[in-house]
């Protein structure tokens, strides 16, 4: 749901009362409607939430080869029904092996004054390794206003207040998205960055000339928000650590599922209920332990009635993890790709657990190639030589570097689970 402040509604009235105009003669009413607002690191005024319909695109190379950017571009970019130019982003993972122990913070940045602020946030708490901006084409046809794009390699002091590096990154990651004004960490994992912008899926690969890096996994989204401005930092895909997730759909339940993050020590400043994803994930996985399959079950659980019908061993765990984890359950339509790169780089993808968004999965055996997207045609696209097939609701497809397809999202949910 999209919630406007007084102040930010009197302004949209004002802009539309200001761009009626009439035809000599007559007094129909024709309306000149004005571009919609472009935003960079900064929060649209009076916005507090976006929803959308989207599309989204992900390939992974099972035998640890490379794929170039261009290639996820071409997946992405067909899907133009899909996008109304208020954004698109990619991830790619495996791109940095000389700094693959390094975190690699990569920032959106309104003016010098915030980067100096945040640099000096980060020395405080770590060491710089390495840092560069990140290259775009500055002629590109992208909207207005462009935010300095900045990538830092760092390695936070764990003895400033948690042992864990992860926990320190995810900490300094709120503080500056919550604190420093005109600044926001779009990626915070090892050896992945986001190139992701306001504007259409072409327009930001050329923007980041994507053809010039090659990642053993990619993963994109083009953004159709359908009814607020896009903002930079508000695209996906949203990352933490070395999660990112590119989501489709709306999650109706975000409201129990934000409480749920807070508590747990997340800040939601990106104006999406995508973003809630994220955390969960980080939650589920990192820090209760939860295998991925298992996790993907307690944010799209099977109905009491299917459960009803599982064997005494996977009946046990869903009952388990639907009591404990309600709060983390994903109500409303939605497909979501997710990338991570601990243990090795993987890509899950799943859908709700009505099927309610769409979600095709690809296999090109011989290259070690496989694909997710909203629609088939964004693999073919790229790969005529490809198995396809769809997952079943709720059911992930996991596939790993090294290890091939894990999951086809057509197994038993917990196949493989102990219940111990």
């Amino acid at each position: 749901m999209l919630h406007v402040s007084v102040d930010g509604m009197a302004e949209m009235v004002g802009k539309l009362e200001g761009s009626m105009n009439y035809i000599d003669g007559s007094d129909e009413e024709i309306y000149d409607f004005p571009e919609l607002p472009s935003y960079g690191a900064a929060r649209p005024p009076g916005l507090t939430s976006i929803m959308g319909g989207c599309g989204i695109a992900g390939c992974i190379d099972v035998h640890g080869g490379k794929i170039r950017g261009d290639k996820i571009a071409k997946m992405l970019s067909i899907m133009s029904e899909r996008e109304n130019g208020l954004g698109s982003g990619y991830v790619a993972y495996g791109i940095f092996p000389d700094h693959k122990d390094d975190y690699c913070l990569q920032f959106f940045f309104d003016d010098e004054e915030s980067m100096s602020a945040v640099e000096e946030y980060l020395k405080s708490h770590g060491e710089i390794t390495k840092d560069e901006r990140v290259y775009t084409i500055e002629h590109s046809d992208v909207r207005m206003p462009h935010p300095i794009v900045w990538r830092y390699f760092f390695i936070p002091n764990t003895t400033l207040k948690s042992a864990d590096p992860d926990q320190c990154i995810v900490d300094l990651v709120m503080k500056i998205n919550s604190s420093i004004p005109g600044a926001f960490c779009i990626s915070s994992g090892k050896n992945m960055a986001v190139f992701k912008g306001n504007g259409f899926s072409y327009q930001i690969a050329e923007y980041y000339d994507l053809s010039r890096y090659e990642a053993q996994m990619w993963c994109s989204h083009s953004r159709f928000p359908t009814n607020t401005p896009g903002w930079w930092a508000g695209t996906h895909p949203i990352c933490l650590l070395d999660w990112s997730v590119c989501h489709n759909g709306e999650i109706t339940s975000y409201g129990v599922n934000r409480k749920f993050v807070e508590m747990n020590g997340y800040k939601c400043t990106l104006l999406t209920d995508s973003e809630v994803i994220t955390y969960i994930w980080d939650i589920l996985v990192r820090k209760h332990g939860l295998p991925l399959q298992v996790a993907a079950f307690a944010m799209a659980p099977a109905y009491y009635d299917d459960i009803a019908l599982m064997s005494d061993h996977d009946k046990q765990i869903a009952q388990q993890l639907r009591i404990t984890y309600k709060e983390a359950f994903l109500n409303g339509p939605f497909s979501i790709l997710v990338g991570k790169t601990c243990p090795e780089i993987t890509m899950l993808a799943m859908a709700d657990r009505k099927k309610l968004r769409p979600l095709i999965i690809g296999h090109n055996e011989s290259d070690g190639l496989v694909y997710a997207a909203s629609e088939e045609c964004a693999i073919r696209n790229v790969d005529e030589n490809v198995r396809t097939w769809v997952t079943n609701p709720g059911n992930p497809m996991i596939a790993r570097v090294g290890e091939g397809i894990i999951r086809y999202g057509t197994e038993r949910h917990f196949e493989g689970i102990s219940n111990e």
